[in-house]
């Protein structure tokens, strides 16, 4: 094992991925000599080469449309959108071509290897249009896998997956992870898409997380250990397809389940969690399942209003308390 930045996670993924095919291909604004707005690319122009690290224009729709076509002729592209919020300015061609092809033209289309990355969730401060976390959003389309790493290993792992995958995939980067730390295999090492992660176990309380909020689960559960109660933090890693087994095995032991998401709360990935808990678990279940979640409302650009509108480790203590008084 090796210690690796989360950033550097990718950008490793990335370049091993190209070498190894040469029908791998990375396309973006802004990510051959600037290196991509975060540095996420940094390095690939020169390594790759031009032809395989394009530049594209102010169009995101042109560009996941070019990408469509690419793939339909056997590459596999990787597409560079620099925040999730701007998805939505190409979701025409996301849901209604991209997710349908494949299903739309059974056997002269059925595979369809496009990997669209993009930064996701908030801290920065910059504001309701570049902070959003829509997971739920994509992931309510079928045809679509969405996959959300919390860590450097998941995040190099699991992007080798699903570029070497068939199926069409919104790889979801946390800005506020890229700069965490953590071990990553030296050898290769590609990631199970679809499988959840227990990040913590323990006996008292099942605390579903993803994305950012692992962390944010685990600092909660290490001071809950200092109070006597031993929580399970389970990682989805992948939204959709969800890991819904590890989610029950660890209720089912449990009896208690709380939900941590940075999305806002309705309608959302705490809320299909929660339902099929409800559907298939009900008995297991002591007390009501909780959720933890971003208020109904955008995202504040203000760094205290925004601090307080996002999920805690305090929000967490105290929830878990709750449950458990």
């Amino acid at each position: 094992m090796v210690t690796t930045k989360y950033r550097i996670a990718i950008r490793d993924a990335m370049s091993e991925e190209m070498e190894r095919d040469p029908n791998v291909l990375l396309m973006g604004q802004d990510i051959g000599l600037s290196n991509g707005l975060f540095k996420l690319t940094e390095g690939l122009f020169e390594r790759v080469g031009p032809e395989r690290v394009r530049d594209t224009p102010i169009s995101e729709t042109a560009t996941v449309g070019a990408a469509i076509g690419l793939a339909m002729m056997g590459f596999r592209p990787i597409v560079e959108i620099a925040f999730s919020d701007l998805i939505l300015t190409c979701f025409d061609m996301v849901v209604n071509q991209l997710a349908k092809i494949p299903f739309m033209f059974g056997t002269q289309s059925p595979k369809l290897p496009v990997v669209i990355r993009a930064l996701t969730g908030a801290g920065l401060g910059v504001g309701a249009h570049h902070s959003q976390s829509l997971e739920a959003l994509f992931a309510h389309m079928p045809g679509l896998n969405v996959i959300t790493p919390a860590t450097p290993r998941d995040a190099k792992g699991l992007l080798k997956a699903a570029i070497r995958g068939d199926r069409p995939t919104l790889f979801l980067e946390h800005k506020m992870l890229l700069r965490e730390s953590g071990p990553v295999p030296a050898e290769d090492e590609v990631g199970e898409i679809g499988r959840a992660e227990i990040a913590l176990a323990g006996t008292d309380i099942t605390v579903v997380s993803y994305s950012a909020t692992r962390k944010i689960s685990l600092e909660a559960a290490a001071e809950l250990q200092l109070a006597g109660i031993s929580a399970e933090v389970v990682d989805l890693r992948s939204i959709s397809p969800m890991d819904t087994d590890t989610i029950i095995t660890s209720v089912r032991k449990t009896g208690k389940l709380l939900v941590v998401q940075e999305a806002y709360e309705p309608f959302g990935v705490g809320a299909e969690v929660l339902a099929r808990v409800s559907s298939l678990a009900l008995d297991a279940l002591k007390v009501p399942p909780q959720r933890i979640a971003a208020p109904f409302t955008p995202i504040p650009a203000n760094k205290y209003l925004e601090a307080d509108y996002l999920p805690s480790t305090p929000q967490i203590v105290g929830a878990v308390k709750r449950m458990l008084s």
